[in-house]
């Protein structure tokens, strides 16, 4: 089985299940576990932030940080297909007490200065205010787009100005340096926070880190603790996620195989490929998408449905070339 279904279904490999086993480890909640203490220092090196957490997913990164830039009741603005607010259990609402309000990004989920001018809300006797700003990069369901680095300060300053900040959702932000050949440090150095993932594309069992000044992370550590992220000897699975940083440098891999995979699967008769960015591939079906990936599966390669006739194939370390290559072979058979 050929499994393109998301980048998240990689296997740790020999050298991170050695290092988990060999971790020194002691108790984080104290912050005595030397092997989380030192992912911490390395993943704030690389994102070039005063501090950073390791949490056990990108979804809690991201609430966490909710909760901590807001007040009860104020407004989050979100892309309105972004994935924290269609796909984290309306976790807005429920740990941060916010209310989304979404703008449109347009087709790469791009939020603008015009976009968050527009759906800014002044706090007055009758509105609770904008109170965070919310970007992804990559953009998931607006098919793994990699968002330049100009575009993120441009939405910072527009909500800066108005005197919010803002979060950066980039479970996927390694793709989006690799992809613009920038170190990914540039593309958070305007928010006021950011998560990334370690357990996608790098490889990692479990595991997401979030970053921003230090104060931002001190109190992030108390709203960890209070939704249930305070870990005991955490050293064993975060010694897999420093090796997983090393793996940043062959994200280009995978996206040179979704360009594959793009190609292949375009020539297809009943197939229109969106020309990938980064590692996600979103093919349009004549068919129903359900149907199509049932054939798919029947003929060894998985994949998710992403809208009606939309399918979504995600490439991965665990995905090689000739495994692309087959991939295509078979769902011409289908």
């Amino acid at each position: 089985m050929i499994d393109l279904r998301s980048d998240t279904v990689t296997r740790p490999s020999e050298r991170m299940r050695t290092a988990a086993a060999d971790a020194e480890v002691g108790d984080d909640v104290y912050r005595e576990d030397p092997t989380v203490n030192e992912l911490e220092a390395t993943a704030a090196d690389v994102l070039g932030t005063e501090a950073a957490m390791f949490v056990p997913t990108g979804t809690m990164g991201n609430q966490i940080a909710a909760r901590v830039h807001t007040e009860r009741g104020q407004e989050a603005l979100v892309e309105r297909e972004s994935h924290v607010y269609k796909w984290e259990l309306a976790g807005l609402a429920q740990h941060a007490e916010l209310q989304a309000r979404t703008v449109d990004g347009g087709p790469r989920g791009v939020v603008t200065p015009e976009a968050i001018a527009e759906g800014h809300v002044a706090a007055d006797g009758h509105r609770p205010g904008t109170g965070l700003v919310c970007l992804e990069n990559t953009h998931n369901s607006r098919g793994g787009t990699a968002i330049a680095a100009d575009r993120i300060d441009a939405a910072c300053e527009a909500a800066h100005d108005r005197g919010v900040p803002v979060h950066l959702d980039g479970a996927r932000l390694f793709n989006a340096a690799a992809a613009l050949d920038v170190d990914a440090a540039r593309l958070v150095r305007e928010v006021d926070s950011a998560m990334c993932c370690l357990s996608k594309g790098l490889g990692a069992p479990v595991g997401s880190m979030l970053a921003g000044r230090e104060a931002f992370v001190e109190e992030a550590r108390r709203v960890r603790k209070l939704f249930g992220g305070g870990m005991r000897q955490a050293g064993i699975v975060a010694a897999p996620g420093l090796a997983a940083l090393e793996n940043r440098e062959r994200l280009a891999d995978d996206h040179a195989n979704a360009r594959r995979l793009a190609a292949g699967l375009d020539a297809l008769e009943g197939l229109d490929v969106h020309e990938p960015e980064t590692n996600i591939v979103l093919v349009e079906t004549d068919e129903p998408a359900e149907r199509f990936l049932e054939r798919c599966e029947a003929v060894g390669v998985r994949g998710v449905p992403f809208g009606d006739h939309v399918v979504r194939f995600c490439t991965h370390l665990d995905v090689d070339r000739e495994d692309v290559e087959t991939a295509v072979g078979r769902i011409e058979e289908r």
